[in-house]
């Protein structure tokens, strides 16, 4: 889950079959690179063709994509650059169109800069959330957040960095799940405190803007925590322990261990931990 603190663009899930067909139609140079064949399939595709059906061909139009050569991707993608500043001319370009000219100026000739148009391109304010379940496809774009993991085995890169690539196992691995992501907008705990819950149980965070001389109570919960600090100083008290924490700060609370905190300034804190569903779904 990645928690905006300003505010923050990313790439997140594969666009809908239909707005798919309408990049097929609008951008010649995917074609191209994905095969007359293979966008035929795509335009094919109808409302009430099975899920599978639909999620076979997407899995068939992306993995050609991606697997381009890369003397192929660069003329494509300098012809789409070409094009679109042509267009820039007499229309206004969309927003997805602008992101992929600014991505060209980062990362030439790289494949991740097309294959943008597959992708949902989300914008968050701060204090909006957005989750991602296990091999989804996403890339973070601007501004800042609070990331916060499951335990994973792995990171499959395909495009849009200089690290190690991996396009046959990230094609191989993705679900295909289409349509725009949920945007968390948490619910408040407390009048500091604003909790988000993602749709599976490895972990919750809690957002904690505190103004200058308030304080507030984490309750305590039957796993354990970490906090994190990103604001300002302020003290906080577990148990018989307390510390004086500041910006950079990380601090571990053991579970059913209820924190207090306070500020003379302005503290800006978040905290990770499991999620409460599956401690009300335990039973003995």
């Amino acid at each position: 889950m990645a928690l905006a603190i300003t505010e923050f663009e990313a790439l997140c899930g594969f666009i809908s079959i239909e707005e798919l067909k309408g990049v097929l139609r609008d951008v010649p140079e995917i074609v191209e690179l994905v095969g007359s064949a293979e966008a035929n399939q795509v335009m094919q595709i109808h409302d009430q063709d099975h899920e599978e059906k639909v999620k076979s061909v997407l899995r068939s139009a992306f993995t050609q994509l991606m697997s381009a050569s890369q003397e192929i991707t660069a003329e494509a993608i300098s012809k789409l650059k070409s094009r679109l500043y042509m267009e820039s001319k007499i229309r206004q370009l969309t927003g997805k169109e602008q992101l992929v000219l600014q991505l060209e100026r980062q990362y030439p000739a790289d494949i991740g800069v097309i294959s943008a148009f597959f992708l949902n391109y989300v914008k968050l304010n701060s204090g909006e959330a957005l989750y991602l379940g296990a091999n989804e496809p996403h890339a973070y774009l601007y501004g800042d957040c609070i990331e916060c993991m499951a335990t994973s085995d792995n990171v499959v890169r395909a495009g849009l960095t200089p690290k190690l690539r991996d396009i046959p196992t990230l094609c191989s691995m993705l679900t295909y799940k289409q349509g725009f992501p949920e945007i968390l907008k948490g619910f408040p705990l407390s009048p500091y405190i604003t909790r988000y819950l993602p749709p599976f149980d490895e972990f919750e965070v809690d957002r904690c803007i505190l103004p200058r001389g308030a304080s507030t109570v984490f309750p305590a919960i039957p796993g354990p925590s970490i906090f994190l600090i990103m604001v300002g100083e302020g003290a906080m008290c577990t148990g018989s322990s307390t510390d004086v924490v500041m910006e950079g700060d990380v601090l571990f609370a053991p579970a059913n261990s209820e924190t207090s905190v306070s500020t003379q300034s302005e503290l800006h804190l978040y905290r990770a931990g499991v999620n409460s569903r599956l401690f009300q779904t335990l039973r003995w």
